[in-house]
């Protein structure tokens, strides 16, 4: 058999991981009563969809979209999301951190930061729609609680996620099995990198958020990172505010997600950028994960996504 690069029949690493997803969301859509994405308009969230798209295509999606909502999100963000689910004749529920907290069945942190409260709305709503699937846009590459974890991962009744149930998963072969209560989440990106992700971004067109490229922006400094101020608590006194030249590398909460300094104006431009880095998106710039050495690990473990 001809393996050459040569050959009319040989495929392109992002061929091979678009296939894949696209036999994930499949496999997911034969074994499941009643899936849902989870979609921020975040740049995973977004491949993410668009290979979903992709796999049932001439046909709609057939799952839902689920946003956890801390409401500290980048407006820029959310607008994106609104016109995606439009365009796309989408489904979305809202899972909505500040009714919670409206409700008294959330506080506050003292950092205010809201990234690690999206636990309770987020099982909060999977118990409710009945979700027996999760699809999330986690990779192994950004942090070393997702790197152990499986492209089927089972919860518990309580959304918990225990490492030592993880299930073989050789030659592609998936196990959704699970009891009453339970529910499995689904990483079709498991095997992309960042790097694979802007290049697949790039070969498909993909639209992104606007934050996601270099622009000039309102900024303020706090360990290490370059945070948005906002209503959510920031900045503080001696915290001054500046104009920068910044992008965001991953999207989450206001009140983690740092940006980057950058003049990547294109996607191309991003790509040469993330090449020469040595930090992952999350190790730069999500302060959430900086609690602690185990701190995505402990939250997994409580039902983070």
């Amino acid at each position: 058999m001809n393996t050459s690069t040569d050959s009319p029949y040989a495929l392109s690493h992002l061929d091979v991981l678009e296939s894949e997803a696209v036999h994930i969301f499949r496999e997911v859509a034969g074994e499941f009563e009643r899936p849902v994405i989870l979609f921020s308009g975040g740049k995973d969230s977004v491949v993410m969809l668009h290979l979903a798209l992709k796999a049932f295509a001439p046909a709609p999606v057939p799952f839902a979209l689920l946003h956890v909502d801390t409401g500290h999100n980048f407006p820029e963000v959310l607008a994106y999301r609104d016109r995606t689910v439009a365009a796309h004749g989408l489904r979305l529920h809202v899972a909505s951190v500040q009714e919670f907290i409206d409700r008294g069945e959330l506080r506050e942190r003292p950092d205010g930061t809201r990234n690690p409260l999206q636990t309770v709305p987020l099982l909060d709503a999977i118990a409710r729609h009945r979700f027996d699937a999760v699809f999330g846009g986690g990779r192994r590459d950004e942090e070393k609680a997702r790197a152990k974890e499986r492209v089927f991962s089972l919860r518990d009744e309580f959304g918990g996620w225990d490492p030592r149930r993880q299930r073989p998963e050789l030659w592609q072969l998936y196990n959704g099995r699970h009891a009453p209560g339970e529910h499995v989440r689904v990483f079709p990106l498991s095997n992309f990198t960042e790097l694979d992700v802007w290049q697949y971004i790039a070969r498909e067109k993909i639209e992104l958020p606007s934050i996601y490229y270099a622009h000039e922006r309102e900024v303020f400094a706090r360990d290490g990172m370059w945070l948005t101020p906002g209503d959510w608590g920031g900045p503080k006194e001696g915290e001054p505010v500046e104009r920068r030249l910044v992008r965001y590398r991953t999207v989450g909460d206001m009140s983690c997600t740092g940006a980057v300094d950058s003049v990547a104006l294109t996607t191309e431009d991003v790509i040469t950028e993330i090449t020469a880095s040595r930090l992952t998106e999350r190790g730069a710039s999500r302060a959430d994960d900086r609690l602690s050495e185990a701190a995505m690990e402990d939250r997994k473990r409580e039902g983070y996504f």
